[in-house]
């Protein structure tokens, strides 16, 4: 019998994709059926309406306090509270919840990972186009693979049945394991408000003027140029007519030569009025009230208030509910008697109907002080 035992080192519990360990282990990765960098780079990098939209709901989203509440009662010194509100050294909960949130508007998915012995001690949101699931015999997600450098990490169900990845997705009528993104709705307006900038630029680039054609008429030469004639004028034209810095500069014509507009003009375009189309398809395809964005057209809301409002109860509000619901399910088993709730008394842009409500059941004189806690979200907490 040996002295001495060969004993495993105690296992630290730390971020599997932050460490990036090459694992193996039997399944099928089941991969994004979408070009996310395409989505990110032609409208979050390159349309400034997509971008705003995309900031807009995260920001205000994240800026939803999560209150956790232990036993029916608010309880903000839990674990689970400060897990939430520092959830890594390098993040605070607001900075991370922007992050995931975004990822959500632009992937239409969005990954949170908990890592931690036991009950989880640091919280990261993980890049959506490096996330792969892996699916179970039944369909369900049994893990997670993300890619990074070339290698591959699976994150995978814990011996309870615990599985350390929350994802949170965006309703897709055809795909079983992935979300559908807004970006991906407002493609074509996309596209169309890309393309409108882009021969805006290039039309300045030519002298603000429209293409046309240069005529020969010249019925004693055979309305015909010589191969010499035609590619000295294609070399004249390069060299003074073409660019910012030839702009405006006359065109000399002679032998015959007459120049003949053949393109439409910005105004026979409509050019802004399209791009103000293409623009409110985008805002609407995100949630986000035109007015908010500056985009000039139909007024739906009286005002800048009432549109703002509309913007928080509507997407902001929901959207962080729904997270709030998702952290609840996925962490509960964590932390026994825990529930994470949005603390919409804290938002000050729903201020206007708190103090409509407050007045309400302050004016029903039927109702108990208890009665008038429970129906204005204060039951549980300290009176």
């Amino acid at each position: 019998m040996p002295l001495f035992r060969n004993r495993r080192a105690p296992e630290i519990k730390d971020s599997r994709a932050a460490r990036m360990v090459a694992l193996t282990v039997a399944g099928r990765p089941r991969w994004t059926p979408r070009d996310y960098g395409a989505l990110a780079a032609e409208g979050f990098g390159k349309n400034p309406v997509a971008y705003r939209c995309v900031r807009m709901i995260a920001e205000a989203a994240a800026a939803v306090p999560l209150a956790v509440h232990h036993q029916g009662r608010r309880a903000d010194d839990h674990p689970l509270a400060g897990l939430l509100a520092a959830p890594n050294r390098e993040q605070g909960g607001r900075d991370l919840m922007e992050a995931f949130f975004g990822h959500l508007q632009v992937a239409g998915n969005a990954y949170l990972e908990a890592a931690g012995e036991g009950a989880p001690v640091e919280l990261y949101a993980l890049r959506p186009d490096r996330m792969s699931v892996v699916p179970g015999p039944r369909g369900w997600p049994m893990a997670y693979d993300y890619q990074a450098a070339g290698r591959t990490a699976r994150i995978g169900r814990e011996a309870d049945g615990w599985l350390p990845v929350l994802h949170l997705k965006l309703f897709h009528p055809t795909d079983d394991h992935y979300g559908f993104s807004p970006l991906e709705a407002a493609a074509f307006a996309i596209d169309v408000h890309n393309a409108s900038g882009a021969w805006n630029k290039a039309l300045l680039d030519n002298s603000a003027r429209p293409s046309g054609a240069l005529v020969y008429a010249n019925r004693e030469a055979g309305d015909r140029l010589s191969g010499e004639q035609f590619e000295r004028l294609k070399a004249e034209l390069a060299d003074a007519h073409a660019g910012a810095a030839n702009a405006g500069r006359p065109l000399l014509l002679e032998g015959g030569l007459d120049w003949r507009p053949m393109s439409l003009t910005p105004a026979d375009m409509d050019f802004v009025g399209g791009k103000h189309v293409a623009a409110r398809e985008i805002a609407l395809a995100f949630g986000v009230p035109p007015q908010l964005l500056g985009i000039p057209g139909d007024a739906t809301y009286a005002n800048y208030r009432e549109a703002n409002a509309a913007f928080w109860r509507q997407t902001a509000v929901p959207l962080a509910e729904r997270a709030a619901r998702a952290l609840t399910a996925w962490l509960g088993p964590k932390f026994p008697g825990a529930h994470v709730a949005c603390d919409l008394d804290a938002v000050p842009a729903l201020s206007v109907e708190r103090d409509a409500l407050w007045a309400r059941l302050e004016a029903a004189s039927f109702l108990t002080d208890a009665e008038r806690r429970r129906l204005a979200g204060l039951e549980g907490t300290a009176a």
